[in-house]
């Protein structure tokens, strides 16, 4: 009598035990990966004129407290952006006798003695722009009246749709 085959539910069977096995070590070796990566840092604006202000980010601790130190500026404590801690800011404003050139920033995760990210911080030569903020200081003056007469118009088309609507004669 010749041999039964196997039946295909078993055969099935072994594989998804094969395949959930190889899931869940997949599964638990990610997070191990994840969790030891190395935190990133930055700095912005990258350049930046004595008196300015430059925003600090570190990311990637998996603590909720850090700092970052410069000759460029004080020492700053960073505080987490998210309920996770993994994104820590703070601000800082360069000092006004900072020396011109490239300036090391080190980010400490979880305060001194953390791990370390170092980044660097370029000061130009000359003052923090005054006045405006240096928002309008390279625009000329006929850039800021297209500016200003496109920001007109929306408004004017803002308001008249809601009169039309508001009047029942628009459609929704």
């Amino acid at each position: 009598m010749p041999a039964k085959p196997p039946a295909t539910s078993s055969v099935t069977s072994r594989g998804l035990v094969a395949i959930a096995a190889a899931t869940l070590i997949v599964a638990a070796a990610a997070p191990a990966t994840f969790a030891y990566a190395a935190p990133s840092a930055g700095v912005s604006p990258t350049t930046v004129a004595p008196g300015g202000r430059v925003a600090l980010n570190l990311d990637g601790c998996g603590t909720r407290t850090g700092r970052a130190t410069s000759t460029a500026f004080s020492e700053v404590r960073l505080t987490p952006r998210n309920s996770e801690a993994t994104y820590l800011f703070g601000s800082a404003t360069v000092f006004r006798d900072a020396n011109p050139g490239t300036h090391r920033v080190t980010f400490e995760c979880g305060g001194p003695g953390g791990e370390r990210v170092t980044v660097s911080l370029q000061v130009a030569s000359g003052a923090a722009r005054g006045g405006t903020g240096g928002s309008i200081g390279s625009m000329s003056p006929g850039q800021v009246a297209v500016g200003g007469a496109l920001a007109a118009g929306a408004l004017g088309a803002g308001i008249w749709v809601l009169r039309r609507r508001a009047a029942g004669t628009g459609a929704a």
